[in-house]
């Protein structure tokens, strides 16, 4: 499963603290630049989903394997919606509910999003150089 880099519980108020944390990580094992700061905006939309979605907490759990540096954050909300995940377009207009996950596919590899109503996990990877 790789070495664990990072595990961390958060709640509404704590995530820009996380995000920092993250960074510091990140950047410790590797990432830098754009893609260091593409994988922080991806871990900081998927965290602020899951308090706002979610329950108001989760956990967040970094690791590195084979190179690449993982995120997976997990909360205990009520679940995607059917049908909504498969949906790959942008959000409309001004519509900002969707735009977290759709930023998440958009700037990291290997997205993977497990959901049901016992809560929803999201596991994704820094792009490769």
């Amino acid at each position: 499963m790789g070495r664990q880099v990072l595990r961390a519980s958060f709640a509404r108020g704590r995530i820009t603290l996380l995000r920092r944390v993250v960074a510091e990580h990140a950047a410790h094992e590797g990432l830098s630049g754009r893609r260091l700061e593409d994988f922080v905006l991806a871990v900081n939309e998927i965290t602020t989903n899951a308090v706002i979605h979610g329950g108001g907490y989760g956990r967040l759990r970094l690791w590195s394997h084979d190179g690449r540096l993982w995120c997976e954050v997990t909360d205990e909300g009520p679940g995607l919606s059917p049908g909504w995940m498969s949906d790959m377009r942008p959000p409309a207009g001004l519509e900002f509910r969707g735009r977290g996950l759709w930023l998440t596919r958009m700037l990291c590899a290997d997205i993977m999003i497990v959901s049901g109503p016992g809560g929803t996990t999201v596991t994704f990877a820094a792009v490769d150089r």
